[in-house]
């Protein structure tokens, strides 16, 4: 089932734009061994998908693709995504991001699937069951070569350390027999900042908005979702949560999607890849060097929602 195809760096990819931090690059680069890929929001776009990976003449025996959650919904071959990560086995390792959270919360029952939605391939699958401890058997946050990877974003007074510990405890309640419970408790605005003395659902509703619906926070770390244009356009007293003064991940680079009306921050230690596949724009790829020479590949997607039309 899966058309990866071995030579399509060299037939028939160049019209696709390649970026190193934002500027052309040449479309013939070395490919190092054990090449590390941060992937933003494919959201079932699996021929985006396709293109994006047989561009980075992706092996599955020699590289490692971080998929930054929002594997599915609203692109047209959500079921199709997923098969093809889970056919990459270790080679594939994901997070989840709101939507992702949103298939487990339908199947669950605890939400209903809206008739824009694209997970109904993956309900009525035969192996849905199988399919589902999968997706809920998937992390958080991950950090790998320096890079912490999360959906959406960090609370400011989060280190990197309590991030991960943070995302673990979240993790196992999805993956334990009570999590139809949780996800029926999972949504709601409600605490809007952190405290480290919540418990319960308080306390795991505040890491997974944190981390799979953050954009905008003030600087004491209190949350606010309803503003989802770009950096300049939140609130009076809210920033983008990676420009909070003192943020305690300011030391380390951060991986994110979510925000696909962001763009490319060109910054060092900030990588956006949310490309905003699914409204026409690109599926973005972040290769991690070793060296710290990271480069930007992105390739072209059709647009298959239209903004203000795709709730």
């Amino acid at each position: 089932q899966f058309r990866h195809r071995k030579n399509a760096v060299e037939h028939g990819q160049e019209r696709d734009q390649q970026e190193v931090h934002g500027r052309p690059a040449p479309s013939r680069w070395k490919i190092d061994t054990m090449a590390l890929y941060c992937i933003g929001d494919i959201q079932g776009c699996d021929d985006a998908l396709e293109r994006l990976l047989d561009k980075l003449a992706f092996s599955p025996s020699r590289d490692t693709l971080f998929v930054l959650g929002d594997l599915v919904n609203r692109g047209p071959d959500s079921l199709a995504v997923l098969r093809r990560l889970i056919g990459y086995g270790s080679s594939a390792r994901c997070l989840l991001g709101n939507h992702d959270l949103h298939l487990l919360a339908v199947h669950a029952g605890a939400r209903k699937c809206k008739k824009k939605e694209t997970i109904g391939d993956i309900l009525d699958a035969p192996d849905r069951a199988e399919l589902i401890d999968w997706v809920r058997s998937r992390q958080m946050a991950m950090f790998e070569r320096g890079v912490l990877m999360v959906h959406a974003g960090v609370l400011p007074g989060w280190t990197c350390e309590r991030t991960l510990t943070l995302a673990g405890e979240l993790e196992a309640v999805l993956r334990g027999s009570d999590h139809r419970d949780f996800l029926h408790h999972m949504y709601g605005d409600e605490p809007a900042a952190w405290d480290e003395r919540l418990t319960g659902f308080d306390r795991l509703r505040v890491v997974v908005n944190a981390l799979t619906r953050l954009r905008f926070c003030s600087a004491e770390g209190v949350m606010e979702f309803e503003f989802k244009e770009g950096a300049d356009s939140g609130p009076e007293g809210y920033l983008p949560w990676f420009d909070v003064p003192g943020r305690r991940t300011a030391d380390v680079a951060v991986a994110f999607g979510h925000w696909s009306t962001l763009g490319w921050l060109d910054r060092d230690k900030v990588f956006a890849l949310d490309g905003g596949c699914v409204w026409g724009g690109h599926l973005v790829a972040l290769r991690l060097d070793a060296a710290g020479a990271h480069e930007v590949i992105r390739v072209k997607c059709p647009q298959t929602l239209v903004p203000g039309k795709g709730k």
